[in-house]
C-alpha cells in the first residue's frame, strides 16, 4: 500500500525506555509507568486529530506506555475512543504488546438504562463497544467508572469477571469507589480468582480525600494499586492562576473547573506553593505532580497534555530530589485540602 505524499510513517523513539520509570501495581505483577496518559480531555471532535496524534506518539516516545480512556470521553461520548484507535492504526499498531490500554464503562453516556450503571449488560455491551472504537481484541485493563449501589454488587462483579474470562480484558479495576465498597469488590473479585489490580481515585495536594477516608490502608490490605487523576486539580496547582484567568483558560469554558475557585484564599495558598517549588528549582505542575508519587501505595499519576512541551515538562518531575520533611510540612501548611474544590 503507497502513502500519500503528506502522510508520515512513525518510527517509535529507540531509547524510549532508556530514561522511563516503572513502578509494580499493588500485589501484581504488571509495572505502569509513573506517568499515565489520560484522554478525559482534549481529545474529543473539539481538538485537531494531527496534534491529538502527535501528543499520543510523543508520550509514547518517553517511554509512557499506558493510555487511560472510558467510553464517557469525548466530546461527544467514545470520540476518544475513536481517536485514540485512529493513532493506533496509523502508528502504534506494531507496538501493541507494549502498551496498557484502558477504558472504563458505567458512568451515563445516554438516556437509556443500558448505557449506564455497574449491569452485566452495561459493562458488557460497553466493553465490545470500546473494542471497536479503539480497534483492538482485548484491553489491558477493565474499569467500572463509579459505583452502582442500585446494582447488586455479586452482578458487577460477575460483569467483571466475564471480561477476564472472555479475553476480552486482562486485569480489571475500578475508580471513584469510597474504602468499604473498594473493599467489599476486591473481596468479591479475589474469591472469584480475578484480583482487583487498581483503583483510580481522584487525589491531588488540593484533595486530599484519600488520606483522610481510609484508601491508602485499603489499598495495603487488599494488595490493589492506585492510579491517581487530576494530580493538578484540573490546573489549579500549576502557576496558570496566580494572577487572574487568562483567556481561553480552562476555568473558563470547562464543567469540572468553576471561576469562582479562583478566589484570594486559592492564590494565596497556591503562591506559596510555587514559592516552594521555585526554592526547588521546578515548577508548580511538577510539585504537585512529585508529590502524589511520594506516596508508595501510588503506582502512576494520570496525566494529560495540550502539547508535546507541556507533556516534556510534566515527565521531568521525575527528575528532580525527593521533598524533604520540611518540604512537605510546608505543602501541608499551604496546600489545605478543599481548595478550590468548593469543599
Amino acid at each position: 500500500m503507497s502513502h500519500g505524499p503528506t502522510e508520515l510513517t512513525y518510527t517509535a523513539d529507540p531509547a524510549r525506555y532508556e530514561n522511563a520509570t516503572f513502578r509494580r501495581t499493588g500485589r501484581s505483577g504488571l509495572d505502569l509507568p509513573a506517568f499515565s496518559f489520560g484522554l478525559w480531555q482534549k481529545f474529543g471532535t473539539d481538538y485537531p486529530f494531527e496534534t491529538q496524534r502527535e501528543i499520543i506518539r510523543h508520550a509514547f516516545d518517553l517511554g509512557i506506555t499506558h493510555f487511560d480512556n472510558a467510553d464517557r470521553y469525548g466530546p461527544p461520548h467514545r470520540a476518544a475512543q475513536q481517536n485514540f484507535g485512529r493513532v493506533l492504526a496509523k502508528d502504534l499498531a506494531p507496538h501493541r504488546d507494549e502498551l496498557i490500554l484502558s477504558t472504563k464503562a458505567g458512568n451515563p453516556i445516554g438516556p437509556s438504562p443500558y448505557l449506564k450503571g455497574g449491569s452485566r449488560k452495561s459493562l458488557l455491551g460497553s466493553l465490545d463497544h470500546s473494542l471497536r472504537d479503539l480497534g483492538v481484541d482485548y484491553v489491558d485493563i477493565f474499569y467500572h467508572h463509579s459505583p452502582d449501589e442500585s446494582t447488586p454488587l455479586e452482578e458487577t462483579v460477575s460483569g467483571l469477571v466475564s471480561a477476564v474470562r472472555s479475553g476480552k480484558a486482562l486485569y480489571v479495576g475500578i475508580s471513584n469507589y469510597l474504602p468499604d465498597r473498594a473493599h467489599a469488590i476486591a473481596e468479591e473479585l479475589a474469591a472469584e480468582g480475578v484480583p482487583l489490580l487498581i483503583h483510580q481515585p481522584r487525589y491531588s495536594i488540593f484533595d486530599r480525600r484519600i488520606e483522610q477516608n481510609g484508601l491508602l490502608e485499603t489499598a495495603d490490605r487488599d494488595g490493589f494499586g492506585l492510579i491517581v487523576y487530576s494530580p493538578l486539580a484540573q490546573g489549579l496547582l500549576t502557576d496558570k492562576y496566580l494572577e487572574e484567568i487568562p483567556d481561553g483558560a480552562r476555568a473558563v469554558n470547562s464543567t469540572f473547573l468553576r471561576p469562582d475557585v479562583i478566589d484570594d484564599t486559592y492564590r494565596q495558598r497556591a503562591r506559596e506553593l510555587n514559592k516552594l517549588a521555585e526554592s526547588r528549582g521546578q515548577s508548580l505542575a511538577q510539585l504537585a505532580l512529585q508529590w502524589v508519587l511520594r506516596r508508595p501505595q501510588v503506582t502512576s499519576a494520570l496525566i494529560g497534555a495540550s502539547s508535546t512541551w507541556q507533556l516534556d515538562h510534566n515527565v521531568a518531575a521525575l527528575d528532580f530530589p525527593e521533598l524533604t520533611d520540611d518540604e512537605l510540612a510546608l505543602v501541608d501548611e499551604h496546600g489545605v485540602h478543599g481548595t478550590g474544590l468548593g469543599l
